[in-house]
């Protein structure tokens, strides 16, 4: 493990579902010493219902407000790691809080991985499993289209190809000449 001091730093990992920010978030904080936190997970334990029951219940507007309200609990977190869900940014000025509060790091994937990576995981995401595969590269290009200001927003990206373990220690070298 290697532990790095940077006393009081969140870092947002952002992107589009199925870019990796659970998956590479828990392995960054595991190697280097931080807390994890998966922000669509502290929604569902506290509302006690999943995502997608929240959208269907209640509707995007409820969601958005709670995730928004989820987000600027973290305010006070330090060297913790959180992993945002992929319109987190995109709404009640979430990625301008975010940029105001810690790093925001963008796992950048493209249309065609980012397919292979939902296609395989496709029932898990119940608003995705009615789509074909063409219906569902469609969305994502629109989707990331829509998105790719907010995304572009970020104070340091990665590319999704090459990481690994290790990747953070770029964001921890760039966050340390940030601060």
């Amino acid at each position: 493990m290697q532990y790095i001091n940077i006393i009081g730093m969140i870092f947002f990992l952002i992107g589009f579902m199925g870019s990796g920010k659970t998956h590479w978030g828990e392995i960054w904080a595991e190697t280097y010493g931080f807390n994890f936190i998966d922000l669509d997970e502290d929604i569902e334990k506290k509302e006690r219902k999943t995502i997608a029951a929240i959208f269907e219940n209640n509707g995007e507007t409820y969601f958005r407000q709670i995730e928004a309200t989820t987000l600027r609990s973290f305010n006070k977190a330090e060297n913790t790691i959180i992993a945002c869900g992929g319109g987190t940014p995109c709404f009640l000025d979430n990625m301008h809080w975010m940029n105001e509060h810690g790093i925001t790091v963008y796992l950048s994937s493209d249309s065609s991985e980012i397919l292979k990576r939902v296609l395989s995981k496709q029932e898990k995401r119940p608003l995705l499993s009615k789509m074909n595969e063409g219906e569902l590269l469609s969305f994502i290009e629109q989707k990331l289209q829509e998105r790719a200001p907010f995304y572009a927003a970020a104070k340091f990206t990665l590319s999704t190809l090459n990481l690994s373990d290790n990747s953070f220690g770029e964001v921890l070298a760039f966050a340390q000449t940030a601060s």
